[in-house]
């Protein structure tokens, strides 16, 4: 079944989704005391540079600065969590659980590993695996918004569609309007077949002046599966040209004919990044 053209990244990909930026090339370790003749890269000014090429969206160069820093730092997890979310940006997913299961046997704040593997497993389509990991950082963090969020993606993987909401419900008392749990919370109203309420749970943020195409073209996805066709179509034509909007359509239609656990399936599987 082809994916619809600006399908969004379904229950995960919002969960996690990032800016795409234009990629800034640049040489990490092009700094004075190379050749004896300056200051040598300490561990801070190597993390400083490795942010700063991860988010110039260089992120071979940024891996390799993370993993020197880590070599200076023996002890601190901090690089190597970095590396290990650098590596999930990248797709390289068996690699960043490797970088992040070493992060969590050094001292210090793990946190950022357990939540990295969790995202790490998301992506693996093994939801069951992530619980663990965010088991453990909620303990540290109970009333943290994204690792709500982070639960409820879990749950809706695994089909626990009202087990999900409460989590995203309970993500959006601690922070009021956050999109991410916003539109997570009407996907998975809608894969449950609660689509007056899915409706109503976006379409305030989806018809906003800021809404991004994203939110817009899932409020179009859930008109569409609840039959609502011509609303479906508006709503696509605001960021689709026609032939977009005509393909998006019948791929509403080819979902609304299967059953409710089958519909959930080819939903969740046409994303395409589980875990961004």
């Amino acid at each position: 079944m082809p994916v619809p053209a600006l399908l969004v990244s379904l229950i995960v990909g919002l969960a996690l989704a990032g800016c795409v930026v234009t990629p800034i090339h640049l040489d990490p370790l092009s700094v004075e005391g190379r050749d004896g003749g300056g200051p040598i890269p300490t561990y801070a000014m190597l993390m400083r540079i490795g942010a700063a090429a991860q988010s110039g969206g260089d992120l071979p160069n940024a891996l390799g600065v993370y993993r020197r820093a880590a070599e200076l730092a023996p002890q601190d997890p901090a690089p190597l969590i970095a590396a290990g979310d650098v590596l999930l940006q990248m797709g390289n997913i068996n690699e960043a659980i490797v970088s992040y299961n070493a992060a969590l046997v050094r001292p210090g704040d793990t946190q950022g590993a357990q939540v990295g593997l969790a995202r790490a497993f998301l992506k693996t389509g093994k939801p069951q695996l992530a619980l663990t990991p965010l088991s453990k950082a909620m303990e540290a963090s109970p009333d943290d918004p994204k690792l709500l969020l982070l639960l409820g993606v879990t749950k809706d993987l695994a089909g626990s569609h009202l087990e999900a909401q409460g989590y995203y419900r309970g993500g959006l008392v601690r922070a009021p309007g956050n999109p991410a749990l916003t539109v997570n919370l009407a996907l998975s109203l809608a894969l449950s077949g609660n689509y007056p309420n899915a409706i109503s749970v976006l379409q305030p943020l989806a018809m906003s002046p800021a809404a991004s195409a994203q939110e817009r073209q899932t409020l179009a996805l859930i008109f569409g599966l609840n039959g609502n066709t011509a609303e479906a179509a508006r709503l696509g034509r605001i960021d689709l040209d026609d032939a977009s909007v005509e393909h998006n359509l019948a791929y509403y239609q080819s979902l609304r004919e299967l059953p409710p656990e089958a519909r959930s399936q080819a939903i969740l599987s046409g994303s395409p990044a589980r875990a961004s």
